[in-house]
This record gives structure tokens, sequence and C-alpha cells, in this order.
């Protein structure tokens, strides 16, 4: 099964794409989508709709996990991380594969063992969960990349 896990934003979205085969998860790529900050929100989420369609069409996951939306003090902010993460969503609907949602505390556990766990002690789980040589950069990268690892965690998703 192969998963392309997501942490949305508006500046900048992570994405990791992920294979299972048995019990071995594998990474095959992941990296950052910056949409360009000085557009228009339409054209900034246009343009993260149309990146993540191109990874999508690259690499053919059969399914995408995304982190949900967290209580956050700004409403504008957390307004704008709701934007991105409805078009990320519509993004998976339209390549045809399921979407599944994650709170953060429950990444953070899958990964960590701990629901409160710092971005640096999931950054550091991601990489020997995966056995990479070095430490997935940048965060957002490390943390989409553990939001396919919970799902693909998760009960009944082995293949």
């Amino acid at each position: 099964m192969k998963v392309i896990g997501i942490d949305p934003g508006l500046s900048v979205t992570g994405f990791g794409m992920l294979i299972q085969h048995k019990n071995e998860i594998r990474s095959i790529c992941y990296g950052t989508i910056r949409p360009p900050a000085k557009e228009s929100l339409a054209i900034r989420l246009k343009y993260l709709h149309d990146e993540i369609l191109k990874i999508m069409n690259t690499y053919q996951p059969d399914e995408l996990a995304i982190e949900d939306t967290f209580y956050q003090k700004n409403v504008k902010s957390a307004i704008a991380l709701g934007q991105a993460r409805g078009t990320l969503l519509v993004a998976g609907a339209n390549f045809g594969i399921q979407c599944a949602e994650y709170a953060p505390r429950k990444v953070k556990k899958s990964v960590v063992g701990n629901g409160a766990a710092t971005k640096e002690q999931v950054q550091y789980m991601v990489q020997r969960i995966l056995n990479l040589t070095e430490v997935p950069k940048p965060l957002d990268a490390s943390d989409a990349l553990a939001v396919g690892i919970c799902h693909l965690n998760q009960p009944g998703l082995i293949s």
C-alpha cells in the first residue's frame, strides 16, 4: 500500500510518500510545497492543489492521510489552515483515493508514544522507523511522514 502523508499549511505544506509491504514501511520521497507568498489566496490554493496532484500523479498513492486542525488562538491562521486542508482533501478526492484525518496528538502518540512529543522528537522517531540515514528535513516533511506512518499503523491496514 502506498500512502501520501500531508502536514497542511498555506505557507508550507509538508508531504511524505510511504510504501508498506507486510510490516515494513519505507519512504519513497518527501518534501515541501511552498505556494507563492505574494500571490492572492485563490492563486496560492490553486498552486497547492496543482502541486499535490503532480506528486500524486507521479507516485500513485492508494490513500491520503492528513493532519487534522488543532485549536488555535489566532482565528485568521485557523481559517487559512482550514482552507489549505480543504484544498488538499479535494485534491485527494479528485485523484479518487480515500482521505483519512488524524489529530496531531494521535500522530505523535503513534510515532513517539507520547501525544505531547516535540516536533524534534517526532523527526527523530520518523528517521528511526524509516531507517533513514539522516533526519528528514524540514520539520514539515518529517511531520507529513509521521502522519503517513500513523495511518499505516491503524488496525486493519497491513497489506
